[in-house]
C-alpha cells in the first residue's frame, strides 16, 4: 500500500503550521522526511496518524480516505507509528508492551514471531520491564510494538535520537528489510523522519525536505548528494 498526502493544512492557535504539504510514501521504499528543528515534521507525522487534526487536505492509504479517521482506525487500516521519544510503557514488561501493539487486533492475536527475528534482544528480555532497558533497546521495543499489528506503512519520528551507533546500524538494517520484504513477504512503505543525515541518505529511496511548514524539495534518494540536500537541512 502507498500512503499519499495531498495539500495538508494545519493550524495551532493562530499559527499556520503545515502549508499545503503533499508527499507520498510508496510500498517497497524508504521515504525520508528532512528539515531543521521546528519546521513541522513531527506535526505532520501526528497529522498522518490522526493525533493532530488537519484543517484541510487529504490522507489516503491506497484508495482508503483516512483524512478524518481517528488514530485507532488508521492503525487498523495498516499504519504503524513510532513516536519521537519512544513512549514505551516503562512499568510494563517487554511482552506487555508488544501486546499493547496488538490493541487494534482481535483478542488473543499472538505476538508475531518475526519481531524476535528482527530484534533478538527483545526475546531475551521478554519479562523485563521496559523502563529497565537501555535507550537503544527501548527504541527497538518501540519499533517492534508498532510492527506487532503487521502494518503496511511504518512511520518513524527520529528513531536514532540518543541511540548508540551499533543499534543505529541494526535499525537501519531492519528498516531496509521491512521495505524490501515486509513482515510476511509483502513489501512495506517506510516514512522516516530523521535528523541524522548520513543515516537518512543511506536508506533513502526518496526524500522530502520541509521548511517553515512547506515542502521545498523532493526527489529520488540517489539525487540527494547532487542536489545539495545536506546543506539545505544543515543547522
Amino acid at each position: 500500500m502507498d500512503l499519499t498526502v495531498h495539500n495538508i493544512q494545519q493550524f495551532y492557535g493562530g499559527s499556520h503550521i503545515l502549508r499545503n504539504v503533499s508527499l507520498q510514501a510508496k510500498q517497497g521504499q524508504v521515504t525520508v522526511l528532512l528539515g531543521r528543528n521546528g519546521v513541522g515534521k513531527s506535526t505532520l507525522l501526528k497529522s498522518l496518524m490522526g493525533v493532530v487534526p488537519i484543517r484541510s487536505g487529504s490522507v489516503h492509504l491506497d484508495a482508503h480516505d483516512l483524512s478524518t479517521a481517528p488514530p485507532y482506525e488508521r492503525a487498523r487500516a495498516g499504519i504503524g507509528y513510532v513516536p519521537q521519544g519512544r513512549e514505551i510503557f516503562a512499568r510494563l514488561t517487554v511482552q506487555e508492551n508488544l501486546q499493547m501493539g496488538l490493541a487494534s487486533q482481535k483478542r488473543g492475536t499472538p505476538i508475531p514471531p518475526e519481531l524476535f527475528e528482527l530484534f533478538p534482544v527483545l526475546q531475551q528480555m521478554l519479562h523485563r520491564r521496559g523502563g529497565d532497558l537501555s535507550g537503544g533497546q527501548q527504541q527497538q521495543l518501540a519499533i517492534a510494538r508498532a510492527l506487532a499489528a503487521r502494518p503496511q506503512v511504518l512511520i518513524l519520528d527520529e528513531p536514532t535520537e540518543g541511540i548508540q551507533p551499533s543499534i543505529i546500524k541494526d535499525i537501519g538494517r531492519v528498516l531496509r528489510r521491512l521495505a524490501n520484504l515486509g513482515m510476511q513477504g509483502q513489501r512495506m512503505a517506510v516514512l522516516l523522519c530523521e535528523q541524522y543525515y548520513d543515516f537518512a541518505q543511506e536508506l533513502a529511496d526518496a526524500y522530502c525536505v520541509m521548511e517553515r511548514g512547506e515542502v521545498i524539495a523532493h526527489g529520488p534518494g540517489h539525487e540527494m548528494k547532487a542536489k545539495g540536500i545536506r546543506q539545505l537541512v544543515a543547522i
